[in-house]
């Protein structure tokens, strides 16, 4: 069982190794720009897992209101285990400590959203098992 804990700042390089690992390589410097901005906005919150003493895993939230109804959500921006932890549970302890902090700070909703390739079915079944349900689209305009 890992231990989950608040991101710290020595925790940049593992952090960066993660992202390699969730299929988005990213240097440590990206990863501490990223970071900076994260620590800076006081509605997202990093949380690393931790097991034999490095870091194995992350979740990213942001806590958000919408204009469609009066729920509080806390929305799961990144989660990822290193691949070679997988399937040891921590994706699970770390969606379950999410949900408990956010129902903890006054959130109703948890949510997420996932890309629709092929390699990401496994997560996708992963997700339905802990309850989530698929309940939309997402859409995505990049400007040039």
């Amino acid at each position: 069982m890992a231990a989950i804990r608040l991101y710290e700042p020595s925790d940049l390089a593992a952090v960066a190794d993660l992202m390699g690992d969730l299929g988005y390589p990213s240097t440590i410097a990206d990863m501490e720009r990223r970071m900076n901005v994260m620590a800076s906005n006081p509605f997202c919150h990093t949380f690393v897992a931790e097991q034999d003493g490095q870091a194995v895993g992350m979740i990213g939230i942001r806590i958000s209101t919408n204009y469609e109804v009066d729920d509080v959500v806390t929305y799961i921006s990144a989660l990822v285990v290193k691949s070679n932890y997988r399937g040891q549970g921590i994706g699970k302890q770390l969606i379950r400590f999410a949900e408990d902090w956010s129902i903890h700070n006054g959130s109703n909703v948890l949510y997420l959203t996932s890309g629709i390739k092929e390699e990401r079915k496994a997560a996708h079944a992963f997700y339905q098992s802990l309850g989530f349900e698929i309940t939309g689209y997402r859409f995505v305009k990049k400007h040039k």
